[in-house]
């Protein structure tokens, strides 16, 4: 192991002088073990939901995400607005931009389309 100088201050080590070697090795590991405990927490506190690829890259294309939802789970404006309890016309508008719907209405087209509110409401 490489020399490492310890520095007293009143009679008592107050500092350790490491070469810069070790002091890279010591970084790396722990970085490493940092890295192990953020990757247990995540899998820990993992829900399970992930957002696809096409939702993520219509989102960015400028795509409202109640409309990009809907379109990769497959369904028409007429059966997203029947499940979710709204009328076409007011999903048409929310998909569009010109209205945004109130939290529940948010949260019933979450149920429609399987996902969780927060997806869907900035």
């Amino acid at each position: 192991m490489s020399k490492v100088q310890i520095l007293e201050k009143d009679g008592k080590p107050a500092f350790a002088v490491v070469p810069i070697e070790l002091w890279q090795r010591l970084r790396e590991a722990v970085e490493d073990i940092e890295d192990l405990a953020d990757l247990e927490r995540f899998d820990r506190e993992d829900d399970g939901f992930r957002i696809p690829h096409a939702v993520l890259q219509a989102e960015l294309a400028g795509m409202h995400l109640v409309r990009a939802w809907r379109e990769h789970r497959g369904l028409s404006q007429e059966q997203l607005a029947a499940a979710a309890g709204i009328s076409k016309p007011y999903l048409s508008q929310i998909e569009g931009g010109k209205r945004a719907g109130p939290v529940a209405t948010m949260r019933r087209l979450a149920r429609a389309l399987d996902v969780p509110v927060d997806v869907l409401v900035e």
